[in-house]
């Protein structure tokens, strides 16, 4: 007796079929967090807490250039610190799933090769746009304000979830690749450095030479001081040619990191061993 295997689906029907399968893994993540809303809530709340740390203890002895309210000059480099101290829950819950041989158990099945990755990145944006709404809720308790439209300050909301999305492939690539504890600790390490390696808190300009040049070209430095712009919030100013793009290059730098770990996302997914 012979079996006739399906042939697997072409064009359109394949995109539905992986978009489905994708949107399946997606849920999947979200029970998780469902199930388990504490540590959904604790993501929520921490950088929360963290505003109210530097607006009411640090606030005071703060001094904008040119002048201007220091809360507002906060509030943009606090949302774009959340969406890139984000990538830990995103490696992290990758990196866990590809040890307990989750993902080896979803490579056995008859899925799109993208559907778990695809989803994981679903699942993680919606999470980082809740987290985003609560910081935005945040920064308007303590006194921030946009002030240059409704159309800037979408724009400006967009640009932080572009650097999220980016950031959130780096993640997934990195977690597929780091497949033990050890390793996953240390990266959760380096991830703060890098967030404040930025113009998030302090000018480039007082840094070091070498250190400020790599605080100004930080991809993160590019987003905070794009979306002070949109916001119409004060911020350092500059003349470097990256100081004075910024929001050219708040697209190129997420444009930049999708294009390279897309591609060795799922590629490393499909290299995974069984």
């Amino acid at each position: 007796m012979t079996i006739a295997i399906p042939a697997p689906p072409r064009g359109l029907a394949r995109l539905r079929w992986a978009l489905a399968d994708a949107w399946v893994i997606t849920g999947r993540d979200l029970a998780h967090w469902a199930r388990q809303p504490a540590q959904f809530v604790i993501g929520l709340l921490f950088p929360v807490m963290v505003v109210l740390i530097f607006a009411y203890m640090f606030g005071g002895g703060m001094v904008i250039p040119g002048g201007g309210d220091y809360r507002e000059f906060l509030m943009p480099g606090m949302y774009a610190m959340t969406m890139v101290f984000g990538i830990e829950a995103t490696f992290t819950a990758v990196s866990a799933d590809a040890a307990r041989g989750v993902t080896d158990r979803f490579r056995s099945l008859p899925m799109a090769p993208s559907a778990v990755v695809t989803g994981r990145g679903v699942a993680d944006m919606l999470n980082s746009a809740a987290g985003l709404a609560v910081m935005i809720a945040c920064g308007l308790a303590v006194g921030w304000r946009w002030h240059e439209g409704p159309g800037a300050a979408l724009a400006a909301v967009g640009l932080l979830l572009l650097l999220r999305f980016a950031l959130l492939w780096a993640g997934i690539y990195l977690g597929l690749v780091l497949r033990n504890a050890e390793a996953v600790m240390a990266l959760q390490i380096l991830v703060w450095p890098v967030g404040f390696l930025s113009n998030t808190f302090a000018s480039p300009a007082t840094m070091p030479g070498w250190l400020g040049a790599i605080a100004e070209w930080n991809p993160m430095s590019a987003t905070v001081s794009a979306t002070r712009e949109l916001f119409g919030n004060p911020g350092w100013g500059g003349d470097t040619w990256a100081a004075q793009h910024a929001q050219l290059m708040a697209l190129v730098w997420p444009s930049l990191l999708l294009v390279i770990f897309i591609p060795l996302s799922v590629r490393r997914y499909q290299r995974l061993s069984s």
